[in-house]
């Protein structure tokens, strides 16, 4: 049995089980082979596209694990085709912004892009489609050859791959429509980076060259990374700020940068779902709305509790979304918003109150009976979850959400809740 055929026909094996079995099939490179089945199994999960592509060679473990999922990379996509539409009709069904300015001779060539950073490729797999020519630029040799070999198989005609460093084949590239980065977010040591300049490579020092080369820039950033400081780092270039989200976890930021297409700074909060009727997508400019109060609204008799998603928490934009809506705070640092009807369309979750009690002994065992497991969130609450939880005696699970919260006048209260639809 050859290796290609030993992949082939176990790769819905355990791969630790495979791996005691290796005397077995002298004739196969196991430790390849079992890279590859690992590959395989995390990408019928993230990249089901690539998993269903036979003869796709996978990078190790870890850079599979932390490659880009499909649905992110298919936000890049959209994104990529919304910045380089130039055909009015187009823009006008299928996108959200104004047309680009088309003084500047050196964008009237052909759309084309370049990924600086190219990695595994998954990205670049993605939003190469929206360009006319790509050009795949990584300075690991081995990952070019790999990249080389993939993008052939998943029939991209218009890549091009380049091994070379991203700041000096920066230097000498010709004008794209778009530039991508990801750059490294570990130092020399592998510890993480928590500054933009810290990245590899800078892109606050290659910022002048990237808007020069470039109708726009993509630049794929960590979410740990404090996007107002990124803004500030990068001195009025971002045009776009996009916080994205799978399944509820914030996974990456990405931001859009541009002199040629003056706009004022939007933020989008995406949260995306591998079903994408369930997607949503919250757009604000920062600081447009003023501070909601929550007065009007008593926490003990609203009717609905509402639980922003991962992105809108990591923007902040607490007093947008509550414009936007039609919710009110229960307080100022809780993040959570009552109603006294249904919000349609709302970025996160929505629930019914059931009950509310304050932490008396009294009051907690009345609102509690008949509950023996409950999902527990604390928002700006003295006790953890798990501190509450010992002290409700209540196990995990269920369809029952106990929000724990403070209100304005700093009355500490539990929000008992089930999910709304």
């Amino acid at each position: 049995m050859t290796t290609a055929e030993f992949i082939r026909e176990y790769r819905e094996r355990d791969i630790r089980q495979l791996a005691l079995q290796a005397n077995r099939f002298p004739d196969v490179d196991m430790p390849y082979a079992l890279d590859q089945i690992q590959g395989w199994q995390i990408a019928r999960r993230k990249l089901p596209k690539w998993a269903a592509c036979d003869g796709v060679i996978f990078p190790p473990h870890l850079s599979m694990e932390q490659c880009s999922s499909e649905p992110t990379a298919q936000y890049k996509l959209n994104l990529a085709m919304e910045w380089t539409t130039l055909n009015s009709e187009l823009s006008t069904q299928n996108c959200r912004r104004q047309q680009f300015k088309t003084q500047n001779s050196k964008f009237k060539t052909s759309t084309r892009m370049t990924d600086l950073t190219g990695g595994f490729g998954v990205d670049f797999s993605f939003t190469s489609c929206a360009f006319a020519a790509a050009t795949y630029v990584e300075r690991n040799e081995q990952l070019c050859h790999i990249v080389e070999h993939n993008l052939s198989l998943l029939g991209l005609n218009n890549a091009t791959v380049v091994c070379a460093d991203a700041v000096e084949y920066l230097s000498t590239v010709e004008p794209q429509t778009m530039l991508f980065l990801d750059p490294a977010r570990r130092d020399e040591h592998g510890a993480k980076t928590v500054m933009l300049a810290d990245c590899t490579p800078d892109v606050v020092q290659l910022l002048p060259k990237l808007l020069e080369k470039s109708r726009f820039t993509m630049l794929k950033l960590s979410p740990m990374l404090d996007w107002h400081k990124a803004v500030d780092d990068l001195q009025g270039a971002v045009r776009e700020v996009h916080i994205v989200s799978v399944g509820g976890e914030c996974k990456e930021l990405l931001l859009v940068l541009s002199t040629v297409v003056e706009s004022e700074l939007k933020v989008y909060c995406a949260d995306l779902s591998t079903a994408s009727d369930t997607s949503s997508l919250f757009v604000y400019t920062p600081g447009s709305s003023a501070p909601v109060a929550n007065s009007k609204l008593k926490t003990q008799n609203s009717k609905f509790v509402h639980e922003p998603n991962a992105s809108i928490m990591k923007a902040g934009c607490f007093d947008e979304l509550a414009a936007a809506y039609g919710v009110s705070p229960v307080s100022r640092n809780s993040h959570l918003f009552l109603s006294d009807e249904p919000v349609e369309g709302f970025p996160g979750r929505s629930f019914v109150v059931e009950r509310v009690t304050t932490m008396n002994k009294g009051e907690l065992r009345k609102a509690l009976v008949g509950i023996e497991k409950a999902n527990i969130a604390t928002r700006n609450f003295p006790l953890s979850v798990a501190e509450l939880r010992k002290r409700l005696k209540i196990k995990d699970g269920g369809d029952v959400y106990i929000f724990a919260t403070t209100t304005a006048e700093g009355e500490h209260l539990l929000l008992i809740s089930r999910k709304y639809r």
